[in-house]
């Protein structure tokens, strides 16, 4: 690998403005330049995120942190880790990386044009070169971990309507092998073939179950569409086309937002909507290890019929005393329980349990919407947790 030298480090960073200006725009065109090039790449891209433009977009902002922290990579490990753990989780592999590469070049110079020279042209390759070699060679090491290779045929042995809006599939290796381990809170991909888009597409779920070897469980919420969002395409798939008996393509569990299992300290797990998915996983595996660790387990859905794994709470809260839940519904119906079936009404409120989340040296793991997660956070820390301790899981674009 050639290394960058002082000066083409220098131009990089340089860059870096230019990016925060005309990122989106050079992301955008280089997805439209490289799918005429290499059509076969849209059954690896989430074309969804392509049509909404959030996949440019996130894009272009990792484009620019790299730019900006050339000097400084140490900055960028955190995220690195969590892409590389989303391109493993896709089957990204090694030869992918120069077709991404001649195309990003490509795109920046057909959209700058002349106002970048050719010694700036070359940093970035030498620059685009290190990060590939970076990323390849943290996604190997995932692979080398990793409970299978590819995608594995899996079978759907199991249906399960969750509520309203989440179902759960329960997978087993049609192979009839092991269904391997995973750390809970990590996820899968799945694919299904789109006709409407004409491609396969994958298609990331949170794993709902302790890991035991026998199966695999996703709990996926049927995302209908409000307002300028579209329906999910392989949601409603899912939901309307899978059956038991139906045989789906997964990928080896993968993601870094995991249960630190060798902690005895406090555990808070706080969920919104379908990120009570990988807090189920959490839970039920500390149930199954007996783990005497105290549990409080916060989760906020807009009311009962879409409240998920209600009855695997109660009865959790119910024989286990080292669990506590705080349950929130925006909207209470006549016949909801206050106590049995939900604790509070409205939002998420700490100020309203903080008896039960500020618990000494305990590690709360955030899920769900972005707005949700920044919330809780910023309330937990303007009360004294330590940043180090909240741990969130973003789904979401996150491809180079």
């Amino acid at each position: 690998m050639t290394a960058l030298t002082a000066d083409q480090m220098a131009r990089v960073k340089a860059t870096a403005p230019v990016f925060a200006e005309h990122g989106a725009t050079i992301t955008k065109h280089f997805y439209k330049r490289m799918f005429a090039a290499h059509p076969e790449l849209k059954n690896i891209f989430n074309q969804t995120h392509q049509q909404s433009g959030s996949q440019p977009e996130t894009l272009a902002r990792a484009v620019y942190a790299y730019a900006a922290n050339i000097d400084n990579l140490g900055a960028l490990g955190g995220a690195v880790t969590h892409i590389a753990h989303k391109h493993a989780s896709l089957n990204i592999r090694p030869e992918h990386y120069p077709i991404v590469g001649r195309h990003l070049l490509g795109a920046v110079v057909d959209v700058l044009g002349d106002a970048v020279d050719q010694p700036t042209l070359d940093a970035w390759a030498v620059a685009y070169e290190q990060l590939a070699n970076i990323m390849i060679g943290t996604e190997a090491k995932l692979y080398e971990g990793a409970s299978w290779s590819g995608f594995r045929p899996f079978k759907v042995m199991r249906k399960q309507v969750e509520s309203d809006e989440i179902t759960s599939f329960y997978l087993a290796p049609a192979d009839g092998a092991s269904a391997g381990g995973f750390e809970p809170g990590q996820y899968v991909s799945v694919t299904r073939f789109v006709d409407k888009l004409g491609v396969d597409q994958p298609r990331q779920y949170s794993l709902s179950d302790a890991p035991h070897g026998k199966w695999l469980r996703i709990s996926v919420k049927r995302e209908a569409g409000r307002g300028e969002a579209q329906p999910g395409h392989v949601s409603n798939l899912m939901h309307d086309g899978v059956e038991e008996g139906a045989v789906v393509h997964v990928s080896a569990p993968m993601g870094e937002f995991t249960l630190d299992r060798k902690k005895t300290t406090p555990v808070v797990l706080m969920s919104g909507g379908v990120g009570i998915t990988p807090m189920k996983s959490m839970l039920s595996t500390l149930i199954a290890e007996r783990s005497k660790r105290e549990v409080t387990f916060v989760h906020a859905c807009r009311n009962a019929k879409v409240h998920a794994f209600r009855d695997f709470l109660r009865h959790a809260v119910s024989e286990y005393p080292n669990v506590k839940r705080a349950v929130f519904y925006e909207e209470v119906g006549a016949s909801d329980r206050q106590g049995v079936d939900y604790d509070f009404e409205g939002r998420i409120d700490i100020g309203r349990i903080e008896a039960d989340v500020l618990l000494p040296d305990a590690d709360y793991y955030l899920c769900g919407p972005v707005a949700f997660m920044r919330e809780q956070r910023e309330a937990l820390v303007a009360r004294g947790v330590d940043a180090s301790r909240i741990h969130t899981e973003i789904f979401g674009s996150g491809m180079l």
